[in-house]
């Protein structure tokens, strides 16, 4: 089956996002809080992860295995990323909307992030690790990868402790609103 992806990326652009529920019905949902990852001096992370990085354990890679990520996303007991939402990221991906940002530890990848980037705007759909620290060194250079791009919004959707630590932070629908529009105007390019 074909998707529009015309259609599905101004979805997006409005502030909506795709989600399966339990029976794997694929829906638009919004938030009326947003969470999102600082991409100023407020991205803080713990400092054990400074002694992961200095040690170059993981390189970084981009689009490497697009597929793996996907699947190590939906990879949970409970998953919101359906059959039919994993080939919606594919399509997405080969029309160059969807990317995968990866962290690799020889030939093993040992963590990513999926996310859809439109104009100035990352938004992130998951995460996800086979290796110890692997999504969490991803984060900190993704946000270093976005902002040497200009990027102006990290959509991380909802909230959770592990977002926590890095400094997320939630804001309303309408201030969400504006800084996406604001995105949306940006001509960032994320490869």
């Amino acid at each position: 089956m074909q998707y529009d992806t015309a259609a599905i990326i101004q979805g997006y652009a409005q502030g909506y996002f795709l989600m399966a529920d339990e029976n794997d019905e694929l829906g638009w949902y919004s938030s009326r809080d947003r969470t999102l990852i600082p991409l100023d001096q407020k991205f803080h992370y713990p400092k054990s992860l400074q002694r992961v990085l200095n040690q170059e354990r993981f390189s970084v890679a981009i689009n490497r295995d697009f597929k793996a990520v996907v699947a190590g996303c939906a990879n949970r007991e409970t998953t919101w990323i359906s059959q039919e939402l994993q080939q919606i990221y594919w399509e997405l991906y080969l029309a160059g909307w969807a990317h995968s940002f990866e962290t690799w530890q020889n030939d093993t990848l040992a963590g990513g992030i999926l996310g859809i980037v439109i104009g100035g705007a990352f938004i992130g759909e998951s995460m996800f690790y086979h290796i110890s620290e692997g999504s969490k060194v991803a984060m900190v250079k993704l946000v270093e990868r976005l902002r040497e791009r200009k990027f102006i919004l990290f959509d991380a959707q909802m909230m959770n402790p592990h977002l926590e630590r890095f400094g997320a932070y939630q804001v309303g629908d309408q201030e969400y609103n504006t800084l996406l529009k604001l995105a949306l105007q940006q001509k960032c390019s994320f490869l």
